[in-house]
């Protein structure tokens, strides 16, 4: 018999009413649970990811510790990276590190595609465990966006001012929507492989874009994001947008093909919907007030979840992903006050 799945969350994301607002946590599965510590100690990012029956066991983790409304792959954005011949390294205190940085527009042509079965069948085998046999509530699949693997694969690591890319994006005009046009294809092939295996959402995590101003996002990114999310939505699956540090953002945001625009911390939610987003909006607690007092974190929870239920579409989230230093206890009750607290309200 197959299990019934809780949809709260895909209908809060195509903008429907919901008797609760649905909740799950960027970084929800990792550092701060204690059995994820335990799996650590013995296997790399890299060992958990290509074992399916470890990579889905970190990934339900939560939603069995939370009673979270949706769970998302347990993965990193580099993973499809070496399909196209970028040689990654997850480096232990700094993270992804790229011995052979793009420096030419001869560097981008020679990079490859992906062939998902063929390069990261562990990535699909773990979904189809998953949606098949395990959850109970939907997988969220994702990808990291084109600026954000760009960035990596220009500074060749971590930046703290992506000043590299920025230089290659306005001196290289050519290399640049060349670079742009090469990982829009991949995205698209990866996150459509994700889908068809069972994935019910994806989000495009643009973690460093907000490095950007808005004129240069609609010069340099938006027309690779109008692509993208233009091909991914043939594929009938909520499709989330997401940054960090990147409010002024939002409303470029709001004009792509996408269902949810994830918000950090940086910008409320009436403030976002006051300026025109309509779309359902996902977000937005600060992640280190999960380390403040509960009567604090209950405080701007309330608050929060008060300006989401003011129309249709909202969906609970943090402003980025929880902290290595985060109780799981909190996280646990975080959750059933999300729900209890917004039944009540929804119920009048």
């Amino acid at each position: 018999m197959s299990k019934v799945i809780n949809e709260t969350f895909l209908k809060a994301a195509r903008g429907e009413k919901t008797d609760y607002v649905p909740v799950w946590y960027m970084r929800q599965a990792g550092r701060s649970q204690p059995e994820y510590r335990e799996i650590k100690e013995k296997y790399s990012l890299f060992e958990i990811t290509h074992q399916p029956e470890l990579c889905a066991y970190v990934t339900r983790l939560p939603v069995e510790n939370y009673n979270v409304d949706a769970a998302i792959l347990y993965k990193d954005i580099m993973t499809p990276l070496p399909a196209l011949g970028v040689d990654v390294e997850i480096k232990g205190g700094i993270g992804p590190v790229i011995s052979n940085p793009i420096q030419s527009l001869a560097d981008v042509e020679k990079l490859g595609e992906i062939s998902p079965e063929d390069d990261v069948p562990y990535v699909l085998e773990t979904i189809k465990l998953l949606t098949q046999e395990q959850l109970s509530v939907p997988l969220i699949g994702f990808s990291g966006a084109p600026f954000t693997l760009a960035s990596y694969m220009i500074e060749g690591g971590p930046s703290k001012n992506y000043n590299k890319t920025k230089a290659f994006m306005y001196a290289e005009p050519k290399a640049w929507f060349a670079l742009m046009e090469k990982l829009g294809d991949m995205i698209v092939t990866y996150v459509k492989a994700q889908i068809n295996a069972g994935a019910r959402a994806i989000q495009i995590f643009d973690s460093w874009v907000g490095a950007l101003n808005v004129e240069d996002y609609r010069t340099f990114i938006k027309p690779i994001m109008n692509r993208i999310f233009a091909s991914l939505k043939e594929e009938n699956v909520p499709l989330i947008m997401f940054g960090v540090g990147a409010s002024h953002l939002a409303l470029e945001w709001n004009d792509l093909p996408l269902d949810v625009v994830g918000l950090d911390w940086r910008m409320p939610i009436q403030q976002a919907r006051e300026l025109g987003i309509h779309k359902t909006v996902q977000g937005n607690l600060d992640p280190a007030i999960l380390l403040a007092p509960w009567e604090v974190i209950e405080e701007r929870a309330k608050a929060i979840l008060d300006q989401g239920m003011a129309q249709d579409g909202y969906i609970f989230n943090l402003g980025h992903g929880v902290f290595p230093s985060v109780s799981p206890d909190t996280l646990k009750r975080l959750t059933a006050f999300i729900h209890d607290y917004s039944a009540s309200k929804l119920s009048r």
